[in-house]
Formats: structure tokens, C-alpha cells, sequence
């Protein structure tokens, strides 16, 4: 058990976080990230890298702190007007708050896949050839078509709208719209694609599918998800963090967080006595 701690709401909080931050060969790294929307403080001072081909799950209560950190890792917070990010975020050991960063291609590298499926009011071959038109990545129709064609496999969708391509996106099931939704973050070849509760509003089923599509992508992308399912996050993730009041507690593997947490918090989370 950590000796320095915080109380924060009755609450022992480690002022270090616990477990591994470091892993070899990161794809991104954070350090000393700090986020505030005025005057609130919602992250305090979080440092963690991410790995290179790897699941890494955030969990913890509501209001955490968990979305707001996704968020600063392609930011996004960058919309919210009264919203401060300070620290350092890198990919592949470059700044991403650097002034000279073009946050458009950015968000390609660094794509996101949010809690309800968004896809745009165009039809399912447009919705996902749009990120490759703006950034100029086919040089022809053959080469667009085959983009999108691809992305579809990859997000396990092909088979089931091949025939209906030029239909809206908006006609498709929960699930489907998820995964088309998937599809267009991968058209744009990012490194790593971050979900932020992918499968809260999808039924069991569609749910399962979304999973099996994170097990098959993992091989050539880095994913972050938030969710809210321990469940979820023991399924499919390599690592887990568990934050608590925008700081980051602890973090490790999957396996060892859960079944022998090194902090109080955690066990707590972990066993429903709070949360």
C-alpha cells in the first residue's frame, strides 16, 4: 500500500501514481498533464505512455477525469474555449501541443470513435472516402474505391453493405453505424484510434462484434477506450488505468489491476464498494 497519500473526499489518493507508467517503444508518452476548464482542475498532473500495438483501457467512477485525458490525446479539448492543457503529449516523440502541430493531420494520426455512432449524412461509401479526399491519400477513383473497400473489411462491415454503398449511413443499425463509424477513422491510416465508451449505447450483440473487431485491430493499431464495463475492460484490453478524481491511481496489466490491485482505490472500484 502507498505511504504518501492525499485525502481527497475521505479518500486516500497517491500522490505517485502506481504501477508502470513507462513501457518500451511507446507510441505516445504523456507527462505532467494538468487540464483546466476555468478555474476546475479535472486532470492532475497524469503521466503515462502507451504502447505500440496494444489495447490500453481507462476506467474509473464518473467524472473522473478518464474522457478528459483521451481527449487531450488528440486535442480535442482544443473546441472547448475555457479549456487549459499544460504538460507534454508526444507521438513518436513529437509534441503534440507544439504551436507549429497541424491538428488536422493530427486527428489523422491520432483518430477518435466516439460513445454514440456519428456517422455523417452521406452515404456509406462517402462517409468513409471523405477523410481520404481531404487528405489527399488516393491519387484516383480505382484508389479511393479500394480504400474504402478495405476500411470496410477491416471494421468487419464489407460483407454486409457492399451491396448498398451509395445508401445514407444514417439507415444502418446501432452497431453497424459504430463500426462504419470505426471504418472512417482507419480510411486515413491513423497510428492509434481512440474510443470513448464505443459500445455504452449498442445492445449485447452489436457489442460483441465491436469487441471482436478491437481483438483483429490491435495488430496494426494502437486503441485507448474508456468504458464504464470492468467486464469490457478485462476483455479486451492489454493494460488498465484506473483514475479517481483526475488523478491517475494506478496502472498495469490488465490482469494484475484486477485481480491484485495495488491500491485501496482500485480494490474498491474493482469490488463495487464505490463507484
Amino acid at each position: 500500500m502507498v505511504q504518501n497519500t492525499n485525502q481527497v473526499e475521505g479518500r486516500a489518493v497517491p500522490e505517485k501514481t502506481l504501477g508502470e507508467i513507462q513501457v518500451d517503444n511507446p507510441r505516445m508518452s504523456a507527462r505532467n498533464v494538468n487540464v483546466f476548464y476555468g478555474e476546475k482542475q479535472a486532470i492532475d498532473n497524469i503521466s503515462l505512455d502507451i504502447g505500440m500495438s496494444q489495447v490500453i483501457s481507462f476506467i474509473g467512477p464518473s467524472g473522473c477525469g478518464k474522457s478528459t485525458f483521451l481527449r487531450c490525446l488528440n486535442r480535442m479539448n482544443d473546441t472547448i474555449d475555457i479549456c487549459k492543457v499544460d504538460g507534454e503529449i508526444k507521438i513518436d516523440h513529437q509534441n503534440i501541443y507544439d504551436p507549429a502541430i497541424d491538428v488536422v493531420s493530427l486527428r489523422a494520426r491520432v483518430g477518435m470513435v466516439f460513445q454514440k455512432p456519428n456517422p455523417f449524412p452521406k452515404s456509406i461509401f462517402d462517409n468513409i472516402a471523405y477523410g481520404p479526399r481531404i487528405h489527399g491519400l488516393a491519387a484516383s477513383k480505382v484508389e479511393l474505391d479500394q480504400i474504402v473497400e478495405s476500411s470496410l473489411q477491416r471494421a468487419g462491415l464489407w460483407e454486409e453493405v457492399k451491396d448498398r454503398l451509395d445508401q445514407p449511413g444514417t439507415g444502418l443499425s446501432g452497431g453497424q453505424q459504430q463500426r462504419l463509424c470505426i471504418a472512417r477513422a482507419i480510411a486515413v491510416s491513423p497510428e492509434v484510434i481512440l474510443m470513448d465508451e464505443p459500445c455504452s449505447a449498442l445492445d449485447p450483440i452489436a457489442t460483441a462484434k465491436v469487441e471482436e473487431l478491437i481483438h483483429e485491430l490491435r495488430e496494426q493499431y494502437t486503441i485507448v477506450i474508456v468504458t464504464h464495463s470492468m467486464q469490457q475492460a478485462a476483455r479486451i484490453s492489454d493494460r488498465t488505468a484506473y483514475f479517481h478524481l483526475g488523478k491517475l491511481v494506478e496502472v498495469g496489466d490488465t490482469k494484475q489491476v484486477f485481480t491484485n490491485p495495488r491500491h485501496e482505490l482500485t480494490q474498491d472500484y474493482i469490488t463495487g464498494r464505490f463507484g
